[in-house]
């Protein structure tokens, strides 16, 4: 059942005099998280590898009353990573959060998929998030007064995707890492997230159900409740404010989650935990398995891949 939020005084959301690097933001989603951000005060870093569309980005934050600055370099290395820090500290005096944004896609079946389009996709997601999450933490742990590090996961890393093998294991491990830190960062007080967003981007505007909606939003027509509520589908804008609300203080006692959001709809993913359980005296054999499985833990399997949307009947 939908949790209704608690009626009150929303809290004032305000990142003055704060820093972020948002990583692949010169477009799409990326460039959503930090318009927000820079909305509630903070100095971004715009990173693509495109020098003029980051550049772009960038310029578009400053014509609109906030500060921002380009850095054009390809995530994965930890030379690039440095280069990021390094371009907040020397524009911005600083660094309090970071957005891991850039991704890649080279979906392939298991048995098309080339070593180059797993390791691109690997070492953009991936790698990419570890090298840039590192170099952060070692500046925010030297600043000593905390930061915010807000890792980009997706519904393939949560549940798999039909084509995605490279893809889908970068966000899970993605979502491993935030765990991980979250615990390790915990006494520098850095707490660390992952968001799982679903909007209309170039990748879901592709998917035949949803196609037709997203070509009518961009001609101006809402998009439908059964999308917005039903499916959490919605526009790159819609994901964008839970960022500037995991960089702010409202925020400090969240960390190690996996939070969904689409549209209208703002989700908790669960962390793997054991769900079913049986025993069997001095230990299993294959045969004790194969008599016990469909009766005590295999009962009820565990379903896998991104549910198909529910559209409304004709």
């Amino acid at each position: 059942m939908p949790l209704a939020p608690t009626p009150g005084p929303a809290p004032t959301v305000d990142l003055t005099g704060k820093v972020a690097i948002v990583t692949g933001s010169g477009r799409g989603l990326g460039l959503a998280y930090a318009t927000a951000l820079a909305a509630a005060g903070a100095a971004v870093v715009v990173n693509d590898l495109d020098a003029e569309v980051a550049e772009k980005a960038a310029a578009g934050i400053v014509a609109a009353g906030g500060r921002a600055v380009a850095e054009a370099v390809a995530v994965g290395t930890a030379e690039a990573a440095d280069r990021l820090v390094e371009r907040a500290v020397s524009a911005f005096g600083r660094l309090d959060v970071l957005v891991t944004n850039a991704g890649i896609l080279r979906d392939r079946v298991l048995w098309k998929m080339t070593d180059e389009d797993f390791d691109a996709v690997v070492d953009t997601h991936l790698r990419g998030t570890f090298t840039c999450a590192r170099a952060a933490a070692v500046r925010m742990r030297e600043q000593g007064d905390g930061g915010r590090l807000i890792l980009v996961g997706s519904p393939a890393g949560q549940r798999g995707n039909f084509g995605q093998t490279n893809y889908a294991a970068a966000k899970a491990g993605v979502a491993a890492m935030a765990r991980t830190w979250s615990m390790e960062l915990a006494k520098a007080g850095i707490t660390v997230n992952t968001v799982v967003p679903v909007a209309a981007t170039a990748m879901t505007e592709t998917i035949p159900a949803f196609a037709p909606y997203v070509a009518a939003m961009r001609d101006g027509a809402p998009l439908p409740d059964f999308l917005r509520k039903g499916e959490g589908f919605g526009t790159v804008e819609d994901c964008a404010a839970l960022v500037p609300f995991l960089a702010s203080d409202a925020a400090a006692d969240v960390t190690g989650q996996c939070v969904g959001i689409g549209g209208d709809r703002l989700a908790l993913w669960s962390h793997p935990e054991e769900i079913a359980t049986a025993y069997a005296d001095g230990g299993w054999t294959p045969e004790t398995l194969a008599a016990a499985w469909h009766t005590s833990v295999g009962r009820v399997p565990q379903t896998v891949g991104i549910p198909a949307p529910r559209l409304p009947e004709a």
